[in-house]
C-alpha cells in the first residue's frame, strides 16, 4: 500500500503561481508512474499531467496545460511536483496525486490505470 499526501494547494490571484508536492510513502515510489488529476465542482476528474519511472524526461500534459505546468519527480525523496504559472480561473479545482503502474507517453490516463490515490489539495485562482 502506498500512501500519497499532497500539499502546495490556496489560493492565487490569476497570472500567478503555485508549486504542489506529493510525498509517497513507500521506496517503492520509483516503480511507479506519477499522475495529477484535477477535479472542478461539478465536473469529472481530469488528467493533468504524468511522468515516467525515472523521471528523466519522459512526461505527458494535457493540451490545457502545455506550456504552463511542469512536472517532475526526486526519487529520493519520494515526491512528485507540479509546478504550475500563468495560473487562470479555470484552473481552480482539487488536485490530486495519483500513482500508476502503467505509463502512457501519447495518451492521457484515465481513472482506471490509477492503483493509489492522494486525498487532493485545492487550488483556486481569483480572476
Amino acid at each position: 500500500q502506498v500512501q500519497l499526501v499532497e500539499s502546495g494547494g490556496g489560493w492565487v490571484q490569476a497570472g500567478g503561481s503555485l508549486r504542489l508536492s506529493c510525498a509517497a510513502s513507500q521506496r517503492t515510489f520509483s516503480s511507479y508512474a506519477m499522475v495529477w488529476f484535477r477535479q472542478a465542482p461539478g465536473k469529472e476528474r481530469q488528467f493533468v499531467a504524468a511522468i515516467s519511472w525515472s523521471g528523466g524526461g519522459s512526461t505527458n500534459y494535457a493540451d490545457s496545460v502545455k506550456g504552463r505546468f511542469t512536472i517532475s519527480r526526486d526519487n529520493a525523496k519520494n515526491t512528485v511536483y507540479l509546478q504550475m504559472n500563468n495560473l487562470k480561473p479555470e484552473d481552480t479545482a482539487a488536485y490530486y496525486c495519483a500513482a500508476s503502474l502503467s505509463w502512457r507517453p501519447t495518451s492521457w490516463y484515465s481513472q482506471s490505470d490509477i492503483v493509489y490515490w492522494g486525498k487532493g489539495t485545492l487550488v483556486t485562482v481569483s480572476s
